[in-house]
């Protein structure tokens, strides 16, 4: 059965890819717990830079779409959600315009914290707004060369709450740069599920990525072990911790289990597979949320 075209308003939505930020919002949320530990939260920082985040996480949606479109890599035998230029939902120019008109929001956005902070915050900016093009495009695209993962770690872990917390706190802690880390190996679950997803796809569109490079073994190997370094990296900073570890006991390895249960089943078909990896996609994001959420809570418990 054909699939039936959404309204424009839906089809900019879906580009946007809802799910996709929750990982955007779980790094602010940490950086707000940690500075309140310190007695420095502050509801405007905490807010324009959620908002910042989640400009950013749009854009580079936007630009992938685009670009992957016009790469070929959004072909017919996807197993990945339909995306708006390769069902001709979206114009490409319309979808530059939106990368565009995206990227001059969150900069503005960006600009009023600068009543926070000093120059530093522009170099910051720019390199958030520079990253999201090239990860996806230009002459040597990052995503297309296995760097995608250094840069989740870098731009959905280190830069948010390191950031964050230095505008409320003035100086950036270790706990800041330990959590900067766990959020971010938490958050590229994401990329490895993705990837491992689009295995036999990107071979095929030359996307080099970790999992295609090194094997889909590997691959498993590595969103396994992201919940528990992230878990162990959390129990160096200042926390209960049992909230934590119950999240990453419970979700994380009914998840990891689950990816190996499909993978290894004989019995269904590769659109069904295909199917299975997405929702399972949707969970691991849940999971992200839930764990910034279980930090939160583990660094409250501790500061009262």
């Amino acid at each position: 059965m054909e699939q039936k075209k959404p309204n424009i308003i839906k089809a900019w939505l879906l580009a946007a890819r809802p799910k996709t930020l929750m990982g955007a919002l779980a790094p602010i949320l940490i950086a707000g717990a940690l500075a309140l530990n310190q007695n420095s939260f502050n509801w405007s920082i905490f807010l324009l830079c959620a908002l910042f985040a989640i400009c950013m996480q749009i854009v580079a949606n936007f630009i992938n779409d685009l670009v992957d479109f016009k790469k070929g890599s959004d072909r017919g035998d996807r197993l990945g959600p339909k995306r708006a230029c390769a069902q001709g939902w979206i114009l490409p120019k319309a979808m530059l315009w939106g990368s565009i008109i995206m990227s001059i929001i969150a900069s503005i956005i960006g600009l009023s914290l600068l009543f926070w902070g000093g120059w530093e915050l522009i170099i910051i900016g720019v390199s958030c707004v520079l990253f999201a093009f090239l990860y996806s495009t230009g002459p040597y695209p990052l995503s297309y060369y296995g760097f995608g993962d250094v840069l989740v770690l870098l731009f959905f872990g280190f830069v948010p709450v390191c950031t964050t917390y230095y505008l409320m706190c003035g100086n950036v802690s270790g706990d800041a740069w330990l959590m900067g880390a766990a959020i971010g190996i938490m958050t590229d679950a994401l990329l490895l599920l993705n990837n491992y997803r689009d295995f036999q796809e990107d071979i095929k569109s030359g996307k080099r990525t970790i999992v295609v490079r090194l094997g889909k073994e590997f691959g498993y190997r590595c969103y396994f072990a992201t919940g528990y370094i992230a878990l162990m990296l959390a129990f160096f900073t200042s926390g209960s911790h049992l909230i934590t570890l119950i999240v990453i006991l419970f979700f994380h390895t009914r998840a990891s289990q689950k990816l190996r249960k499909i993978d290894e089943s004989l019995n269904i078909t590769r659109q069904e597979r295909g199917k299975a990896l997405n929702q399972l996609l949707g969970q691991t994001a849940l999971t992200i949320i839930l764990f910034a959420i279980a930090v939160t809570i583990d660094t409250l418990i501790a500061y009262y």
